[in-house]
């Protein structure tokens, strides 16, 4: 292995690590709270989850192994099964983050109609879409032979070794990215930029009142309208920075390997070994960003962790002082005799 080799092994168990925590927690927070639970989100980041996590254990790994060993890991049948998964859940992951901007769109655009238009019956159907769709496509590779290990990511994914199959090949793979990335994008960028048009028309509403207010309160104190203003901006920068956040990091993380896979149908061009693994890697870290973009430092989130660090705490505290307490006994015991 040289140095790059040994900096993009490092890099994947990192992630590795990271994802399984991360996504840990946001499991054990919706178990844990039943708030979380009952709102119809909830269903959508489990999902996410759920996804995340089976990337993590099953397709990092033998991403890692390919890096470091340069060759198929395992045989012809877990990888089929790994590159299906990793078709299946990169598809699924996609269309989830769509169907929770779906559900802030009507949350935020249609919020007098939104216990109608978005009930658990309506977030099941959509997850119900999201599976069916997410599976046909490597149902379809994996019936046409089309999923192994491919060396420029070290990873099993869809790969065609036969020459006269090129052409069905590369239509497939336009049509798969078209239906799960371009579509995801479309409709992230649609559902948040009508959500990012309402909050600025909320702000400057707030704005409004809040400044004809410090007009009328002449004997305000000068720190107290900067803290005002100060707020005001803020407020501004808050809805623009989320959803920045959304669409940037799904761009960001997927873009990259996306045209990677586009690009490296065409035979004219020639793909560095160590930048179709970057890409990958790249991909791979939406598994790590995507508990803490939708889950963790949202506040309910944290609100929930930190009720469990603090539950266990609390009870390794009271044990704590039980065994002190049976110990002192026994010390008094002893003692007497």
């Amino acid at each position: 292995m040289n140095i790059w080799e040994v900096i993009l092994a490092f890099v994947v168990v990192v992630l590795m690590l990271v994802a399984l925590l991360a996504n840990v927690l946001v499991l054990m927070c919706f178990l844990y709270s039943s708030d979380i639970r009952k709102q119809v989100p909830g269903l959508f980041i489990l999902n996410l989850t759920f996804c995340n996590l089976l990337m993590t254990v099953s397709n990092m790994p033998l991403t890692l192994a390919g890096i470091i060993y340069k060759s198929q890991p395992g045989g012809d049948q877990i990888c089929h099964v790994v590159g299906f998964l990793e078709t299946f859940l990169t598809t699924n992951s996609m269309l989830s983050m769509a169907a929770l901007s779906i559900d802030r769109w009507i949350a935020v655009v249609f919020p007098l109609s939104y216990h109608s238009k978005m009930r658990y019956r309506d977030a099941a159907l959509i997850l119900s879409y999201t599976w069916l769709h997410s599976v046909s496509f490597p149902i379809v590779a994996a019936s046409l032979s089309w999923v192994g290990f491919h060396h420029l990511y070290a990873s099993c994914t869809l790969y065609n070794k036969r020459p006269e199959d090129r052409t069905q090949f590369v239509i497939f793979t336009g049509v798969f990215h078209a239906l799960s990335f371009l579509l995801s994008l479309i409709v992230l960028c649609f559902t948040y930029l009508k959500v990012l048009k309402v909050a600025r028309f909320h702000c400057k509403r707030i704005d409004v009142i809040t400044m004809q207010t410090l007009v009328l309160l002449v004997d305000i104190h000068p720190s107290v309208r900067e803290r005002c203003l100060e707020e005001q901006k803020r407020r501004r920068q808050r809805a623009t920075k989320k959803i920045s956040t959304f669409i940037g990091t799904f761009i960001l993380c997927f873009a990259p390997y996306v045209i990677t896979r586009l690009v490296e149908l065409s035979s004219m061009v020639h793909i560095n070994s160590h930048w179709g693994i970057i890409s990958k890697c790249l991909a791979y870290s939406k598994v790590v960003s995507d508990p803490f973009v939708y889950s963790l430092l949202r506040h309910q989130y944290r609100k929930t962790w930190k009720d469990i660090i603090n539950k266990i705490l609390k009870r390794s505290s009271i044990n704590s002082s039980a065994l002190t307490s049976e110990s002192h006994n026994q010390n008094i015991l002893q003692l007497n005799e």
